[in-house]
């Protein structure tokens, strides 16, 4: 089993995320994570899938998604060809003796203090998928109160992959 990442243009319309993700329940296909949001095109939206499975499978998933009507375009994000990032919201119980050591390992991890009450911390934390659950293993002594992860979302480097719509 490998994970792959899938970066779908589809026309921006009602009920166009279940659409897309009633697709992989039919199939039985795993989803990872899945984010959505407009493009520079209000009409298309980005959707980015983090799927599993073999070989097989992950040609079955790319295959099925590019027949969906509402599609435009599917692209396999290349761990070597793109840029990936996740965002990250962790409430934190964290007292007065504690706030210091929170602070200090979320500066370690370029994270941000978001909000502070006098009983808890909100962070937030952007980068790859492994930096977020580094910085999770590193905030094993404190009481995680709620978490919040967006999932992958990605494009590939450079221009000549870049698909233009109109």
């Amino acid at each position: 089993m490998r994970k792959q990442v899938l970066s779908i243009l589809v026309e921006n319309t009602p009920a166009l995320l279940s659409h897309v993700a009633g697709l992989f329940s039919r199939r039985g296909f795993n989803i990872d994570s899945i984010s959505a949001g407009v493009t520079s095109n209000p009409n298309v939206t980005r959707i980015t899938i983090v799927t599993s499975g073999d070989e097989q499978i992950l040609e079955q998933i790319e295959k099925q998604v590019a027949k969906l009507c509402d599609v435009i375009h599917v692209q396999i994000l290349d761990p070597d060809k793109s840029v990936t990032r996740e965002l990250m919201m962790v409430k934190i119980q964290a007292h007065d003796t504690d706030r210091q050591s929170i602070i200090s390992i979320t500066e370690i991890f370029h994270g941000k203090v978001v909000d502070v009450t006098k009983d808890s911390m909100i962070i937030e934390v952007t980068g790859k998928q492994g930096k977020i659950d580094s910085f999770l293993d590193m905030l094993q002594d404190y009481k995680i109160l709620e978490l919040a992860r967006t999932g992958l979302t990605g494009l590939t480097r450079g221009s000549e992959d870049v698909y233009h719509v109109g």
